[in-house]
């Protein structure tokens, strides 16, 4: 008997939004087909799929569409959570959504005029990193209480922002290693340096209609 197709992720690697996608997948053992995109040359199959026409985009066998990175981690842990990454009940549920809805707003906002600030025609980005520091402030503050965002495990709520906070101290490495964040300095580190991290951040060719599936699990294995 032929197996079910799985699930097919169509990504870019260096996203944060794609990359807590595939964190969420890879935590919860959900074996998809990854289609690396190149984003100067989207693929047909990428904007067939969801118009919206920006990675992730995960399609599922029935061909249902789940095209935004925070349904694709729910989607995926609700199926299976070994890492225990959702929060036990829904107060704890509702705290974990709203400090992401928090990065994914206001934080996002400003990391993007910090990090690309001829892109959004902004004359001064150093503004827009003050107002990004205030969130990252408020991260530290948790991160002091305890070693991650919801308490002394790792929580989806770890994984959907650390993408976002590692692209905000990668823009300045010596002004973020400079503030009085210590908790969260080491707790991007422990991030970046986590194996699940290593896992998500292998890298893989563009994909091409017609290649061999490229099945993203683990551990990586790129081709079959």
């Amino acid at each position: 008997m032929t197996p079910a197709p799985y699930p097919v992720l169509y990504s870019f690697r260096r996203c944060p939004y794609a990359m807590r996608a595939r964190l969420a997948l890879l935590a919860s053992g959900q074996v998809c087909e990854l289609r690396e995109v190149v984003l100067a040359r989207k693929p047909a199959a990428l904007l067939a799929a969801s118009a919206k026409g920006t990675v992730p985009v995960l399609v599922l066998p029935d061909g249902q569409v789940v095209d935004q990175s925070l349904d694709i981690m729910l989607w995926a842990l609700r199926r299976n959570d070994p890492r225990h990454w959702l929060p036990a009940n829904c107060d704890a549920l509702m705290d974990a959504l709203q400090l992401v809805a928090r990065c994914d707003g206001e934080f996002k906002f400003h990391l993007d005029r910090y990090k690309y600030p001829n892109r959004h025609g902004v004359a001064e980005a150093a503004a827009h990193r003050t107002q990004g520091a205030v969130y990252l402030g408020d991260l530290n503050t948790r991160l002091t209480a305890h070693r991650h965002l919801l308490g002394d495990l790792e929580s989806l709520a770890d994984a959907a922002i650390a993408p976002f906070v590692r692209q905000f101290a990668h823009t300045d490495p010596a002004w973020f290693a400079s503030q009085p964040w210590p908790a969260l300095v080491s707790w991007l580190g422990t991030f970046e340096n986590s194996p699940i991290y290593q896992q998500v951040m292998t890298k893989y060719g563009p994909w091409e209609p017609g290649q061999p599936a490229v099945l993203f699990r683990e551990p990586p294995i790129a081709m079959i």
